[in-house]
């Protein structure tokens, strides 16, 4: 499988997630495109064109539904499209002041908010389509939040009926267990992932950080009960130029590279690295 995966050239990436049949989602910080690839073959084309003012921030694919759902960064809400044609099927304006990440849970999908300690919930019917509305969930409990700074960030759910969240904080590295029914959020202790961005969940036990200005990705073993944990590994490549977020095929991990620290121009490379677990 390509190690290297190239998206289009300016497209300043931040989101991936991975979909159906080897593919994967792609979105662009610059006007909110979608690309959809393989991780098969390293082609793919663009799903959702530019809209001027439009963010594609963190995004996951619910396979029940094939629904693609993204964050809408400076947007302040949520998108909805088909993971086949593209189409948007819905939108939410949450009033948020940077929506960053979202996890599809079995009856929900849930937002973060970096610049508010507020996760934004949208339930979901059976099917997995959109319910209608939203709720604000304050986040209590022990988390932290730094003003004038990037907070909540990636989030994850822990397999279960009424799952616990996973939150991790990009300026204090700190890593939560959150309730969805109350917003308490729990710190994890012995977790400390500064830069911490998108997560991934791989099982009941292990977790997957992307440490963006770090260049790495933090491997992360929670007890059972969640209520502490260790990093057990870090995940590097040469390849890696500030990565953000991470998605899994098969026995490897695929970052997006966001490059941050380079000048964007309509010429710069962007692309996805393969890493092994």
């Amino acid at each position: 499988l390509p190690d290297l995966i190239p998206l289009p050239d300016g497209f300043q990436p931040e989101g991936i997630a991975s979909g159906r049949a080897g593919t994967f989602y792609a979105g662009s910080l610059l006007d909110g495109r979608i690309y959809k690839g393989s991780y098969l073959t390293g082609e793919g084309s663009i799903l959702v064109g530019p809209t001027l003012g439009r963010l594609a921030v963190g995004m996951d694919l619910d396979e029940r539904s094939n629904l693609l759902w993204v964050a809408d960064g400076i947007g302040g809400g949520g998108r909805v499209y088909d993971g086949d044609t593209g189409a948007e099927l819905a939108g939410f304006s949450f009033g948020g002041g940077f929506v960053n990440d979202v996890i599809v849970t079995r009856d929900a999908a849930w937002f973060t908010d970096s610049f508010s300690p507020t996760l934004f919930r949208v339930p979901l019917l059976a099917d997995g389509t959109p319910e209608g509305g939203f709720v604000a969930v304050p986040l209590g409990g022990d988390f932290q939040f730094v003003p004038a700074a990037f907070n909540a960030n990636g989030i994850e759910a822990v397999p279960g009926t009424m799952p616990p969240l996973l939150v991790v904080n990009s300026t204090t590295g700190r890593l939560y267990a959150v309730d969805p029914e109350t917003g308490e959020a729990t710190v994890i202790q012995g977790v400390s992932v500064p830069s911490g961005d998108g997560i991934l969940l791989d099982g009941a036990h292990t977790l997957y950080v992307v440490q963006n200005f770090l260049n790495q990705i933090a491997e992360v073993r929670l007890s059972p009960d969640l209520s502490s944990g260790a990093v057990v590994g870090i995940l590097t490549s040469g390849a890696f130029q500030i990565p953000t977020t991470v998605a899994a095929f098969g026995p490897a991990l695929y970052a997006v590279n966001a490059r941050f620290g380079t000048p964007p121009t309509p010429d710069t490379e962007y692309d996805v690295v393969r890493v092994e677990k």
